[in-house]
């Protein structure tokens, strides 16, 4: 492989996992400040819902970011053994993909007034 390709991939796979790590770590420090900033003003007291939505669409995100950085990976040492890894990998975070967006779907159709625990 040619090593101007190679770099670049390298690159990239690196640029795509850091940041889905940004992306999940935004989105937790966000839903952080939120929770706080609605609990010392006391405002919004039923705003935990948009709380979890707006952070689990956010480690959605970050995960998708995180599957495009394994599988240009996998691009680079293409071995039986790393695409095992890759799928075993692949289907962990996309389960975990879908079973957050499902929250996020079941947590849009709580009435505003709900309090979600």
């Amino acid at each position: 492989m040619n090593d101007l390709i190679f770099s670049i991939l390298v690159f990239f796979s690196s640029l795509f996992a850091i940041l889905g790590s940004i992306i999940i770590i935004y989105g937790g420090l966000r839903a952080i400040f939120t929770f706080l900033y609605r609990e010392v003003t006391r405002t919004a007291e039923y705003y935990y819902k948009f709380i979890r939505i707006d952070f689990t669409s956010k480690i959605v995100l970050g995960l998708e970011f995180f599957i495009a950085a394994d599988l240009i990976a996998s691009i680079l040492d293409p071995g039986l053994f790393e695409i095992t890894i890759l799928a075993i990998t692949v289907t962990i975070r996309t389960v975990v993909g879908y079973f957050l967006d499902q929250e996020i779907k079941d947590l849009e159709h709580l009435p505003s007034h709900v309090k979600s625990s």
